[in-house]
């Protein structure tokens, strides 16, 4: 039977894990908690490729309960029962470590259905997720777990799992295979990440290799596009989004076009033109109004065109963003406007702005609304917020040229 490289060279000790210093290098707090034998409720969250399974078989073989495995995404309550139903008998003396991948795929009812075998602790659970656990997992079975976080595995440490991988290929091998100049750094940075990709990578191009060489062009052939994580429905999707958005907050047109270009390389075009045409308003705002019409034609710009042309008024509209002037005044000033709504600090509306049509219908006095455009410079006082909110301040100018002009307009004219 078949068995994938990946999977056949998994390590058999922490030390052979690559990556994950923060939680399995020496004095790493997992790494101690696998040593002492005294082994939780565990979540791992990261990305695939990155050692979850591995890190779990290696504790499973550590200690003298029974791995159970199951696949969120394809088992069921009958496959949970199954497993309960060997507790306390001669298939489980220690109890069970159960191993249960992609728990996000798991329902609620699903989830606590293990409950009360993790509170007594027949069972052991080690559970993995690509989602923020937080979001994705019951909060019962989150107070019973300790969460762990699998990063991303970098391309230094990568490329010792690549090394490994070409060393058993060519063990097999009559004559060993020769690598161009440059094949082990590629793969090791184009899998982005994920030690499963790369050294799929190397099993592929030991199978397709012609003439005893694997060539530069054959491995970005095989890894083309692989190093992009993302899953429209996933954390990576919303990472990317919030990185854009951050990054046009931030000044910084360069981290902008990045994160712009990595939506684009996915297609997700609707994603980034939400983001660009919420930042005009939300980070830009009132130090440079004109940046929302801009970059709205921007954006129907893309919309009509498609990709890939759609890159250049979008990239247009980054950097404009980026590079323009900031002011959060008007978020600030709605998000305090609406707190009081929904504190329920309302009152009636004055009289004096209440609909004309109300006039002569039993009211004590006429509407008496001052038209401001029959007053000099368009303007007269009167009272607009109501009673109960009377000399309430949500706006404040901004320190940006534009609001500070009008600014010094209206304390000249209402002075």
């Amino acid at each position: 039977m078949y068995q994938p490289l990946a999977d056949e060279i998994r390590p058999n000790s922490l030390d052979d894990v690559v990556g994950q210093q923060h939680i399995l290098g020496k004095g790493g707090l997992l790494r101690r908690i696998v040593e002492s034998g005294q082994i939780p409720n565990m979540i791992f969250y990261g990305p695939s490729g990155t050692g979850k399974t591995t890190v779990a078989r290696i504790i499973a073989q550590r200690t003298n309960r029974t791995l159970r495995k199951l696949n969120a995404t394809t088992a069921g309550i009958a496959d949970i029962k199954r497993i309960i139903d060997e507790l306390d008998t001669f298939l489980t003396p220690g109890g069970v470590l159960l191993y249960l991948d992609e728990i996000q795929y798991f329902n609620k009812k699903q989830q606590q259905s293990l409950l009360e075998f993790i509170e007594d602790g027949r069972i052991t659970l080690i559970a993995s997720t690509t989602e923020n656990p937080y979001f994705t997992v019951f909060n019962a079975i989150l107070s019973r777990s300790t969460v762990f976080e699998f990063k991303a595995i970098t391309a230094g440490d990568a490329k010792r799992a690549v090394q490994r991988a070409v060393d058993i290929m060519n063990a097999r091998q009559n004559e060993p295979l020769i690598l161009e100049d440059g094949v082990l750094d590629h793969i090791a940075a184009a899998c982005g990440g994920d030690v499963r990709k790369a050294i799929n990578s190397v099993e592929l191009l030991f199978s397709a290799s012609v003439g005893g060489v694997i060539t530069l062009a054959d491995a970005k052939a095989v890894t083309q596009r692989s190093a992009m994580r993302y899953d429209r429905e996933g954390d990576e999707h919303f990472d990317i989004l919030s990185a854009l958005m951050k990054s046009l907050r931030g000044s910084d047109p360069d981290a902008a076009l990045h994160y712009l270009a990595r939506l684009l390389e996915v297609g997700d075009l609707i994603g980034a033109c939400r983001r660009i045409l919420c930042s005009a308003s939300e980070d830009v705002g009132l130090a440079y109004p004109q940046a929302v019409s801009i970059v709205k034609a921007c954006v129907d710009s893309a919309l009509q065109l498609g990709l890939p042309e759609a890159k250049l008024p979008l990239a247009e509209a980054c950097i404009l963003l980026a590079t323009a002037p900031k002011s959060n005044t008007g978020v600030m000033a709605i998000d305090k406007a609406w707190a009081d709504v929904r504190a329920g600090r309302t009152g009636p509306i004055p009289r004096e702005l209440q609909n004309v049509h109300a006039d002569g219908t039993g009211f004590e006095r006429e509407q008496g609304y001052l038209y401001p455009h029959d007053f000099p410079n368009h303007w007269v006082r009167q009272q607009y917020l109501p009673d109960a909110l009377r000399g309430t301040k949500y706006y404040e100018y901004g320190d940006n040229k534009t609001e500070q002009a009008a600014k010094r307009y209206w304390e000249e004219i209402k002075k």
